[in-house]
């Protein structure tokens, strides 16, 4: 019997982007694992696994006219998921949100920002969700641009209460993986 692609990915993840060791995360919290989604999804398998699992992720959600990650995890997801989606007949740009504009040429905050229109929908795309605090402040930038995110995609929830908070801030969240992926007894 062949692998899923959903288990190949988590094989995948397991292999170059789990490890169990004390880390601060981006939300200031200390944990005993650390999963790093961008050893996986700059490899060329892992890039194709995560635009098709995303990409289908997005039927359970409001029907979407881009996608968009954060800079630096994000970015790679929202570009495997737009060539998906014109692959399969359903182009979606994606765009970049950035942490802080350019200091310098452009200046943007929104990389692809010529996509963008007012009221489009757009599905933030996420590598980790642990609080939802910095999926929350990208929804805001693209919020302030003129669109609207109707939901975020996660590769890995950690299950550490960050979906229940983009949750309870109006946004459905559908998630890959989570952390009971890669430690069971979680």
């Amino acid at each position: 019997m062949s692998k899923t692609e959903r288990e190949r990915l988590v094989e995948l993840l397991r292999e170059r982007s789990f490890e169990r060791k004390r880390v601060v995360l981006a939300s200031g919290r200390e944990s005993d694992f650390f999963i790093d989604c961008k050893q996986t999804a700059l490899t060329a398998e892992g890039h194709f696994l995560l635009g098709a699992l995303m990409f289908d992720a997005l039927d359970g959600l409001p029907r979407c006219d881009a996608v968009a990650g954060v800079e630096l995890g994000g970015c790679p997801l929202a570009s495997a998921v737009s060539l998906t989606s014109f692959v399969r007949g359903r182009p979606l740009p994606a765009l970049y949100v950035r942490k802080e504009a350019k200091d310098h040429g452009s200046k943007r905050l929104i990389e692809g920002d010529r996509a963008l229109v007012p009221g489009m929908a757009v599905v933030m795309l996420e590598d980790v969700i642990t609080t939802g605090g910095s999926t929350l402040k990208a929804v805001d930038k693209i919020t302030a641009a003129g669109a609207r995110v109707v939901g975020v995609v996660a590769i890995v929830d950690r299950l550490e209460g960050g979906a229940e908070t983009i949750r309870a801030a109006g946004l459905p969240v559908v998630a890959i993986c989570t952390r009971r992926d890669f430690i069971p007894d979680a």
